[in-house]
């Protein structure tokens, strides 16, 4: 497994990975990592600093479908049915009279994400930090499940619930028991908890692009690693087929093409796993095609994810041949070169700014804003190729190193956030690592870009104008549980 291979001998020249990356960072992706394979082989890999092949990223709802995979292996064990009502194998869980629908819902229903609907927001809606209780007892309205198609996260994560409760261990263990100890990959994996510490089942499995690869090969193979059957044929291949219509837009998106067992289809009769910052995995039976990549395109509504996957098919799989190519060196340094110094994108704008001698050290004190930040100011270097945020909010005097149109890698100065358990606030000085960038957007209006890249992902924008003694700034984020501090807009005034 692994074994790498020139993209000539796969059946794609060079050239066309060129072109695909030229195309999906033109359009704004922030790539994290990108893996091709055929027929178990390598034929492109690449990884844009800091990232690396060993780092286990977050995979967000890429997990639900290793809980529909688990499934799979309690049901090949004999230890449920697809047909078994959810509500039964958790009685415990139900405080007294629910829906007649919920009462009828099935593991098969979640599994096709068919389900009785509208559960609650486990983050902000609920004090509860039992999910599972949460999703019987906690949601205002519901509909007749095996019916409409829907989005369901939490019962995502209910069907984890069940793969901990009947397999006697933690999803990842009993994966890892079953399936990846075998293969030998998955070694460094990791999942994060939930608040009554669950598995975090339908959102924070951290592995590495390369286990994702094995994965996606062994359901393409129906179910066989190196001539050994693992999963059961007819559950991979229930699993990965259309089971129902997902259509929810009348426009065409890229995945849009029917649902599995929590699992994606897509055209060329292709399935994939996909994580909400466009951790995806697509998988190409037909073509013995498989391509990971890791990113992070929150915030975006899936605009990035369409290019990025319309040109994969588009630019790659449109024009493989199902024979090799001759050998093109000249092509091959040409990918070589353009994918041997990739870095994770920054903010760019102009180089310098004639306001920065002015602006550098003045302080600014901030009328009451929803961030609660009370006073700022700028420093740069010598050389304004550097500089720090300066800003003092509810917690205290804070700093935010940047770089200007390149990253500054650090720590985000915000205290609190979660660690190994999602929700949950920490108290020992735990801090998310961070790359910085900053840009001239005009000659007196910047933006500072950070983006957390730990075992959470998330995105904060500050854009800050000013106009004689005045200035006025504008935070958004994107990411989970976090950078509330960071999102409002607000106005100060130069001491």
């Amino acid at each position: 497994m692994f074994e790498r291979i020139t993209p000539e001998a796969a059946g794609i020249s060079s050239d066309k990975i060129v072109k695909f990356i030229d195309r999906i960072e033109k359009r704004g992706a922030i790539m994290h990592s990108i893996l091709m394979m055929r027929h178990g082989k390598i034929f492109n890999e690449n990884y844009w600093a800091p990232f690396n092949k060993d780092f286990c990223h977050r995979m967000y709802s890429q997990t639900k479908s290793y809980a529909a995979i688990a499934i799979g292996l309690l049901e090949e064990e004999g230890k449920l049915s697809l047909d078994d009502k959810v509500c039964d194998i958790f009685p415990d869980k139900i405080d007294g009279e629910i829906s007649i629908h919920l009462k009828e819902q099935t593991v098969r229903q979640m599994l096709t994400m068919t389900t009785v609907g509208n559960p609650v927001n486990w983050f902000y809606d609920t004090k509860n930090p039992d999910r599972t209780h949460i999703y019987f007892n906690e949601r205002t309205s519901v509909h007749p499940a095996g019916t409409i198609w829907e989005y369901d996260s939490a019962g995502s994560q209910v069907l984890c619930a069940i793969v901990e409760r009947l397999s006697g261990m933690p999803m990842l263990d009993y994966l890892k028991s079953k399936l990846f100890n075998k293969m030998g990959t998955f070694k460094t994996a990791n999942i994060l908890k939930t608040r009554n510490n669950d598995s975090w089942g339908d959102s924070a499995l951290l592995c590495t692009t390369r286990d994702m690869a094995s994965c996606a090969q062994l359901l393409m193979d129906g179910g066989v690693w190196e001539g050994e059957r693992l999963i059961n044929e007819k559950f991979v291949k229930d699993a990965t087929s259309k089971q129902v219509d997902n259509s929810s837009k009348w426009f065409n998106a890229c995945f849009i093409h029917g649902y599995g067992y929590q699992i994606w289809r897509t055209e060329q009769n292709g399935f994939a796993f996909v994580g909400m910052g466009d951790e995806i995995t697509i998988a190409l039976p037909d073509r013995g095609l498989v391509f990971v990549c890791t990113a992070d395109h929150q915030g975006t509504d899936n605009l990035i994810r369409n290019i990025m996957v319309n040109a994969f098919f588009d630019i790659i799989v449109d024009n493989l041949s199902d024979e090799p190519l001759p050998e093109d060196k000249d092509a091959l340094e040409r990918l070589t070169k353009r994918t041997s110094d990739l870095k994770l994108r920054s903010m760019q704008g102009m180089e310098d700014s004639s306001f920065r001698k002015e602006l550098n050290g003045k302080v600014y004190e901030c009328e009451e804003n929803p961030m609660g930040i009370t006073k700022f100011h700028f420093t740069f270097s010598d050389d304004g190729k550097t500089g720090e945020l300066h800003y003092t909010n509810a917690q205290g005097d804070k700093v935010l190193p940047f770089g200007v149109n390149h990253n500054v890698f650090g720590k985000f100065p915000q205290l609190g956030y979660s660690n190994d358990h999602g929700g949950l606030r920490t108290t020992d000085g735990f801090m998310y690592d961070d790359a910085v960038s900053f840009a001239w957007l005009e000659d007196k209006k910047l933006i500072v870009f950070a983006q957390i890249i730990d075992r959470y992902f998330g995105l904060m924008s500050g854009v800050f104008a000013f106009r004689d003694n005045y200035a006025a700034a504008q935070f958004r984020k994107v990411g989970e549980d976090f950078l509330q501090e960071y999102n409002g807009d607000m106005w100060a005034t130069a001491k």
